[in-house]
């Protein structure tokens, strides 16, 4: 940014002691052309058009006022879809939070003094957040074929690099005076850890495993639209042969199942912290 401070000097001040104090030139202009270069770019690539937008967003009214009222009678089909994608979501919420935590320890820096190690696992839990839940459950069906079980998978590489990546970066803030204590009396690293460090992160480890959980009983949603199960399959059923009201009641019966997760969710995560 050094162009951009000699083509506008900096104002200079006298204080009243005499001293002389100058402040730069404002960047709010050049942030502001950037912004703006990068909306006119990003509207040019994409074919963004405000027109296009609000005429055919009356479409999208149509379809919602179709999904009203619901098909009740469907929910007789839907609650064991339902179920299994709850299921699913819990499963690999869990075994993915498990299997965070040793990968978090090996990736924070304050813990784990290896270099090697820390920029290794790093790398891992980076590579597996990148992918897409979809793109990893259909990646999954190929395995494992179709099915929950392959949603699991998906949800399971999820949860493993979101709390993996929130953990390490929290444990590498704790206090660590009590663990080098204990290190410098002849405790070993593990136990350290558990007596000083563990009881630190639990919370924050807990409350971010729940985090996850609420966030994959909606994405598990749609994972049936690539065959892994769940009530996403009936979902992309019913959409395709434009039963709306059927659709209506799966919706309606996902947004009770989250709004009771999440609630449960949060007085587990207020009492925890």
């Amino acid at each position: 940014m050094g162009w951009y401070d000699k083509l506008f000097e900096a104002e200079s001040y006298t204080l009243g002691n005499g001293k002389t104090v100058s402040q730069k030139f404002t960047r709010l202009p050049l942030i502001l052309f950037l912004f703006i270069i990068s909306i006119a770019i990003s509207v040019w690539v994409t074919g963004f058009s405000l027109v296009t937008l609000f005429t055919n967003f009356a479409g999208f009214w149509k379809i919602f006022g179709s999904m009203f009222p619901p098909k009740l009678s469907y929910f007789m089909q839907v609650w064991r879809p339902l179920l299994m994608t709850i299921q699913m979501s819990f499963l690999g919420s869990f075994f993915g939070a498990v299997v965070a935590l040793p990968f978090a320890i090996l990736a924070a820096n304050n813990v784990t003094s290896n270099r090697v190690v820390n920029l290794v696992v790093r790398f891992i839990l980076t590579v597996v957040r990148t992918i897409p839940t979809l793109v990893s459950a259909l990646i999954a069906t190929y395995i494992f074929g179709l099915g929950t079980f392959a949603g699991t998978v998906a949800i399971f590489l999820f949860s493993f690099s979101f709390v993996g990546k929130q953990l390490f970066e929290y444990i590498e803030t704790v206090d660590m005076g009590a663990y080098e204590a204990l290190i410098a009396t002849g405790a070993s690293p593990a136990r350290s850890f558990i007596t000083t460090i563990l009881p630190q992160i639990l919370p924050t480890y807990l409350s971010t495993s729940l985090f996850a959980f609420e966030g994959n009983v909606r994405y598990a949603a749609i994972l049936g639209y690539v065959g892994a199960g769940g009530i996403g399959m009936i979902l992309n059923e019913k959409i395709g042969w434009r039963e709306f009201q059927s659709v209506g009641m799966i919706l309606l019966s996902i947004f009770v199942a989250v709004v009771i997760i999440e609630t449960t969710s949060q007085k587990l995560r207020k009492h925890l912290s």
